[in-house]
């Protein structure tokens, strides 16, 4: 049987999509391109904007009409926000637990052909195990190491989506990551939802993790997915001094470059404190990329405000901003404030904020023109290799190289996004 699925959102749902194609081929189903008329449908969903939720529910429509006779499951944080949503031709809804279960559930289904619902109360859930040997097509490879979040930021609806903290047990975790290196994998990317949070519901803490995984032989990069300002404690600190393992880029939302909005978003830092934290991690990495996520005009942000986070970004230097326009999110603390941020108000804020962002990220890149950095070749064709430095410089050399390979690199000049080199 032939089977198409599609992913929307962030790379906790790809690697939970990964594993279930897994599952998936062991028990004998064909993967397939969503595109295709296909068997069965699945679609991994994601609510963090409004776009998100169209995006979703166009999906989960479209697989429906491609083949009305298909089994079409529908999963994840859309499916969690929108519990009645329900139209003819969707056969299994499940939230964010018992993806592992998708292939007995789809068998269940095709067995008796009664409508499959299983979405679950968070507050007495643990975390769903699941674990990925291989990732056919990839030279980086991802584990999730965390699900949940209990940060409340007023403008997020994560935390009701994907509940309370839940860590995977550090010897799975070591237990995954040995695997992968021990099928050629040289780059080992931790994720999860709040990250850095990971072992808050064990008896162990995210540096704990992290001391571990450096000391695995052959494994050469180790790569946090985004870590909160507050999580980068003097112990995680420690780790990044002394493991070359741990790679020199760091994605840290910031969010808001304003006091008065942090305050607002009910994030735990205030710029001060974020300040003092990035000036302490660039004395002990000081060519370190620092990317980060920034909202732009959250409910009660003053143009005044957005100017402070113009200048902010700026005295930071990040190497590249995420940029995303406020999306008002139902049940949330922000759906209590007064909006002041018309659409095209925050349409010209968020097109500043990318100028600036590609200001900086050309600012980044040119401080390594003329130098040597060591690149791991992620795609090789016939006139060009291309992969990324430790710091996520995407690198582009013309010249067919061996994938899943490092090779130094002199870079030459700027082609941006990329940077051109040649291989010495």
């Amino acid at each position: 049987m032939k089977v198409g699925i599609l992913t929307l959102g962030c790379k906790v749902n790809a690697y939970e999509s990964d594993f279930v194609m897994t599952k998936l081929k062991e028990a004998g189903f064909t993967i397939s391109d969503f595109n295709d008329v296909c068997d069965v449908y699945i679609i991994n969903t994601c609510t963090v904007t409004n776009t998100s939720d169209v995006k979703s529910r166009k999906m989960i429509r479209s697989a429906i009409r491609k083949n009305p006779e298909a089994c079409v499951v529908a999963m994840g944080c859309f499916m969690e926000a929108n519990k009645s949503f329900d139209i003819e031709g969707l056969d299994i809804v499940i939230g964010n637990k018992d993806k592992s279960k998708v292939v007995e559930l789809i068998q269940e289904f095709m067995e008796n052909k009664k409508k499959i619902r299983n979405l679950y109360n968070f507050s007495y859930t643990d975390f769903e195990d699941m674990q990925i040997k291989d990732f056919i097509g990839r030279t980086r490879a991802f584990v999730k190491i965390q699900d949940g979040c209990e940060n409340f930021c007023s403008y997020c609806i994560i935390p009701y989506v994907r509940g309370k903290c839940r860590s995977k047990d550090m010897d799975k975790v070591i237990e995954e990551v040995h695997d992968l290196v021990e099928n050629g994998y040289q780059e080992v990317v931790l994720t999860g939802i709040h990250t850095g949070n990971y072992g808050r519901d064990k008896s162990y803490c995210f540096s704990d993790l992290l001391k571990e995984l450096v000391k695995i032989d052959g494994l050469k990069r180790l790569r946090i997915s985004s870590i909160e300002i507050t999580e980068l404690t003097d112990e995680v600190l420690s780790v990044l001094e002394e493991s070359s393992i741990i790679v020199d880029h760091l994605h840290i939302p910031l969010q808001s470059g304003s006091d008065a909005v942090l305050e607002k978003m009910n994030r735990k830092y205030d710029m001060a404190y974020f300040l003092e934290k990035i000036e302490k991690i660039r004395s002990i990495r000081k060519d370190i990329s620092i990317t980060t996520d920034i909202i732009v005009g959250f409910p009660t942000e003053e143009r005044s405000h957005f100017e402070e986070t113009l200048e902010n970004a700026k005295k930071i230097g990040f190497s590249k901003i995420h940029v995303f326009p406020f999306s008002l999110r139902n049940g949330t603390k922000a759906e209590e404030f007064e909006n002041i941020v018309s659409d095209s108000e925050k349409k010209k804020r968020s097109q500043e904020l990318l100028a600036l962002s590609k200001e900086l990220e050309r600012k980044y890149m040119s401080q390594f023109l003329n130098k040597m950095v060591e690149v791991l070749i992620e795609n090789s064709g016939d006139s060009y290799s291309s992969g990324h430095t430790s710091n996520y410089l995407h690198v582009k050399v013309e010249k067919k190289l061996k994938q899943n390979t490092f090779y130094k690199v002199r870079l030459t000049k700027i082609v941006y996004p990329y940077l051109i080199g040649e291989v010495e």
